[in-house]
């Protein structure tokens, strides 16, 4: 599988996020579910026009605002979809009852690793592939990454179709096709996560800026 991730990173290289996805498809079939956060449709739009009933796994933090579970929502019901919204092994009361309120606020990297970190790994566990929407221009960790990797850290092979994009291509896609997008983007936020550890970024700043704003961590450990 490594092999093949890596093979398959450098010949899709300059591909189209259809070329790329419909390679993840005829390549792993059932095997291959998409991760959203439910800032916007576009992964899922695109994919839900190659094949149908593909698996969406969204990570119910328990701490997301009203409008990305909104959002979720209205997704699962306008594509051809099969949602699977994760939970953390401890609801919000029970995670406060063991380590105290505000976890988020006194040990981030603890908070993220059990709402968000385990919870994907067992979402993702009977998959041998997985995609995101996760792109090159969105901060300066994410510069190097392929349109095809090797997830060493779980075992898998991770598809990012649309990482070459930039943002006005997005967001052109986007207007162009109707595709579903989070009320909160027109607010102004770049990058949408758990309430608690997201705010505006200001004008200028990248787009992940507003995610715990004031600390020095800017991943949650899904991704780097």
């Amino acid at each position: 599988l490594q092999a093949l991730a890596e093979t398959a990173g450098r010949e899709l290289e300059g591909k189209t996020p259809v070329e790329i996805l419909t390679w993840a498809f005829d390549t792993f079939g059932d095997g291959v579910a998409i991760a959203s956060s439910m800032a916007d449709s576009l992964v899922i739009h695109v994919a839900s026009q190659i094949r149908e009933n593909v698996p969406v796994v969204f990570l119910d933090t328990g701490f997301h605002f009203p409008e990305t579970i909104g959002t979720r929502d209205a997704v699962a019901q306008t594509y051809p979809i099969k949602l699977l919204s994760i939970t953390p092994v401890q609801s919000v009361p029970e995670q406060e009852a063991e380590f105290g309120k505000d976890l988020y606020l006194r040990d981030p990297d603890l908070c993220c690793a059990m709402r968000k970190v385990e919870p994907l790994n067992r979402g993702l566990e009977p998959f041998t592939a997985w995609v995101s929407g996760i792109r090159r221009d969105e901060t300066a960790s994410r510069k190097t990454i392929g349109v095809v990797e090797w997830d060493a850290k779980r075992g898998k092979v991770k598809i990012n179709p649309f990482a070459a994009w930039t943002q006005d291509e997005v967001d052109q896609y986007m207007e162009l096709n109707g595709v579903l997008v989070n009320p909160l983007a027109s607010e102004g936020y770049t990058s949408i996560g758990c309430s608690t550890c997201t705010a505006k970024p200001v004008e200028g700043a990248d787009a992940r800026a507003g995610r715990w704003a004031g600390s020095a961590k800017t991943e949650c450990g899904l991704h780097v």
